[in-house]
């Protein structure tokens, strides 16, 4: 599913996010991304998603060589990617349904079929009662739910989250990170940046462990680790 082959990304003033990282995560695996602030976790989710692009190396994605793709054409690649920040940005002029309708929308669904989807993933997160609420009225947890809810409303085939129980706590981080391996267990790919060592100890998952740009640690199976 996501092949980096010897990625290295360089910002402007010539700091390096990454260097020389060798990584591959098979289709329907779950994993984890840790390492402190500024290790290069954000930069690896972006350089997937197409948010930012590398400096060096190659990104497979499903196949498709990312360095390929022309800016025109990341709306399509990125049809089939979930994306979950800390910070949800939800829209706080209209209510929950629209925002998780967004992706849909954007992508010219019929309203049947938004208004299938869109039930069926607020009832996935439990806020399926919520449709009609602003986002603004809700606690932190289930803002966090809607932002789920929006980034798997068009079943993609993977989900990449940022730090998304950053700002939650103990009891509503586990709940969260149980959602994620339910979507996991039907098949989606889950690739999740999180600093909370203890919680991802106890979710048994592989983990990939960053430090200065450099995988230090790869718990994957089958994967090639990076050259430093």
């Amino acid at each position: 599913m996501i092949h980096f082959n010897n990625i290295s990304k360089r910002y402007p003033g010539g700091h390096d996010a990454l260097s020389q990282v060798n990584l591959q995560l098979a289709k329907g695996q779950m994993a984890f991304l840790t390492g402190h602030s500024g290790a290069g976790k954000s930069t690896l989710l972006k350089l997937i998603a197409m948010i930012e692009r590398p400096t060096r190396g190659q990104i497979f994605l499903d196949g498709v060589n990312l360095n390929n793709i022309s800016n025109r054409k990341i709306p399509y690649i990125r049809r089939n990617i979930g994306i979950i920040f800390q910070n949800h940005h939800l829209l706080y002029d209209r209510p929950v349904f629209d925002n998780v309708a967004m992706p849909l929308v954007i992508q010219g669904y019929r309203r049947q079929e938004i208004h299938k989807r869109v039930r069926a993933a607020l009832n996935q997160v439990g806020l399926l009662s919520k449709e009609k609420v602003d986002p603004i009225t809700l606690s932190g947890g289930e803002q966090q739910r809607v932002g789920i809810a929006r980034a798997i409303v068009h079943k993609p085939l993977l989900l990449l989250a940022d730090e998304p129980t950053g700002n939650l706590d103990p009891d509503l981080s586990l709940e969260i990170m149980q959602l994620f391996a339910r979507f996991n267990q039907v098949g989606t790919t889950v690739l999740i940046a999180s600093h909370d060592l203890d919680l991802i100890k106890h979710m048994g998952t592989p983990m990939i462990s960053l430090e200065g740009g450099k995988i230090i640690h790869n718990g994957l199976p089958f994967t090639i680790n990076s050259t430093r």
